[in-house]
């Protein structure tokens, strides 16, 4: 019966898929898998249940990626209300940016490649500057749920500049490759084909305007219909901070959405170079972003209340006015917040069971060596999908993937390429995944119609890795 402990988050996933109500999933699947690890019974099941989501809020890095959820809705509505996202559409559209299809789905493209120092950052950005193009152009929402979602984690972990980097590394150090650990991670960046894949797919798409499957019937509707969420959605982002209106001193400047956002990601680095003590490979990326969007929060708060900030000279806002706006952005997300804590707490009661574990010894060591790179990416994909989390995909098949490719002498890049692609894979088609449920929020899209619309392209990328991961494992 131990394949029991696939169960719970196999079972949030399909409820989601099926039914479109994220929160009664994921509660399910976390009561199936608390109740399991109790010993079958369900009423102990229901008291493990809050004992693990009250756990979730022990984790610091956990509470600071809520925390930074919670503020990044006081952001938007910052930047919004501030008539900052309207000034820079003005200035794009000045200098030809975003007029069409093509360029407005170029530029989400473009910025998501440029902001590469955190995923979550990426996602932010991307929807908050592209959104309402995407709007004007009748683009749907979904769309530009995948290109938040697609330029994340593809891009952090092409360009390991950043946290992810730094992880790695330090699963790279706990198998005893201090030295030469860069070396692979830089080698194995260039064999990891899903997200080479996915990033090259992505502006494919922005450049053709090709489409298949689910996206293609969005777009269609939002072309025909001018409906930019599907009928009976459910964004992740409440309406009324999406549709927030500038306040009446608003002059539309672009720069009160270019300096927030400059000084976000400039604190990025800042952060990663202070808790990495002078090495921003080794930094925190949790604590980072948290720094970051507290300081873009205050650096906007202060702007807008310097003299001559709006219009006719006037004070754009007062501070009691930006903190009535960042409280009312904050509780825009709160359902946001909440799906991420159920997902936190699913992925512990997933790990406790010991599921990656499980999956592994399914799998065993006896295939031919040429097919072990591609079901090292198999197998880190399932994981991290089911659990909708990259990172534990890695922490979990690299101790596995490296002394196995030691011994069986295949390329060790290689090998850490497949892992890396794996996690990647599940970062980006998982509904459980915090960077999908960003992405969704941040394109104001509903999201399990943002998973239904990307996961067709996901699978035929993961195809096309599959197949170049057997053609690598023959020729290296």
């Amino acid at each position: 019966m131990d394949w029991i402990v696939l169960l719970p988050p196999v079972l949030a996933i399909v409820l989601a898929l099926w039914t479109k109500e994220v929160y009664l999933s994921l509660l399910a699947g976390l009561w199936l898998g608390a109740t399991i690890l109790v010993g079958g019974n369900p009423i102990l099941g229901l008291r493990e249940l809050i004992d693990q989501l009250v756990a979730v809020f022990e984790e610091a890095g956990n509470v600071r990626i809520l925390l930074f959820s919670l503020l990044v809705g006081g952001l938007i509505a910052l930047v919004q209300g501030s008539g900052g996202v309207e000034g820079f559409i003005r200035w794009a559209s000045n200098r030809g940016w975003g007029q069409t299809r093509r360029g407005a789905e170029f530029l989400a493209w473009a910025i998501g490649m440029v902001i590469f120092v955190e995923s979550s950052i990426t996602c932010l950005i991307v929807g908050a500057i592209n959104r309402p193009l995407f709007d004007r152009l009748k683009i749907p929402r979904e769309k530009l749920a995948f290109y938040c979602d697609t330029t994340s984690a593809a891009v952090c972990m092409s360009i390991p500049l950043n946290g992810w980097g730094a992880f790695v590394l330090g699963l790279l150090a706990a198998q005893g490759m201090t030295d030469g650990a860069v070396g692979l991670l830089a080698t194995a960046v260039l064999l990891n084909f899903y997200a080479l894949f996915a990033i090259g797919f992505a502006l494919l798409l922005a450049l053709t305007g090709w489409r298949f499957g689910s996206m293609k019937t969005a777009e269609i509707r939002a072309e025909t219909t001018g409906e930019l969420l599907a009928p009976g959605a459910v964004p992740l982002v409440a309406a009324e901070i999406v549709e927030l209106e500038p306040v009446e001193a608003s002059g539309n400047r672009a720069r009160h959405l270019i300096v927030p956002i400059l000084v976000m990601v400039g604190m990025i680095f800042f952060g990663l170079y202070v808790t990495g003590e002078g090495q921003i490979m080794k930094g925190s990326g949790s604590t980072s972003v948290l720094w970051a969007v507290i300081a873009a929060v205050s650096v906007a708060m202060v702007l807008y209340a310097l003299p001559g900030s709006g219009r006719d000279g006037k004070v754009l806002m007062k501070p009691t006015e930006s903190m009535a706006l960042v409280l009312k952005g904050s509780g825009g997300l709160v359902g946001m917040v909440v799906l991420v804590a159920l997902a936190f707490a699913l992925g512990q009661v997933s790990r406790a069971l010991e599921m990656g574990p499980y999956i592994i010894g399914v799998v065993g060591t006896g295939w031919p060596t040429w097919w072990l790179p591609a079901m090292i990416f198999i197998v880190g994909g399932f994981v991290s999908f089911t659990l909708g989390s990259s990172w534990t995909g890695f922490a979990i098949l690299i101790p596995i993937a490296l002394p196995l490719a030691e011994g069986l002498g295949i390329s060790m890049p290689l090998m850490l390429g497949a892992v890396l692609a794996g996690g990647v894979f599940g970062d980006h088609a998982s509904p459980l995944s915090d960077t999908s449920l960003i992405a969704s929020m941040s394109a104001a899209s509903d999201h399990v119609d943002h998973i239904n619309t990307q996961l067709p392209y996901a699978l035929v990328l993961a195809g096309f890795s599959i197949l170049a991961f057997l053609i690598a494992g023959i020729l290296l």
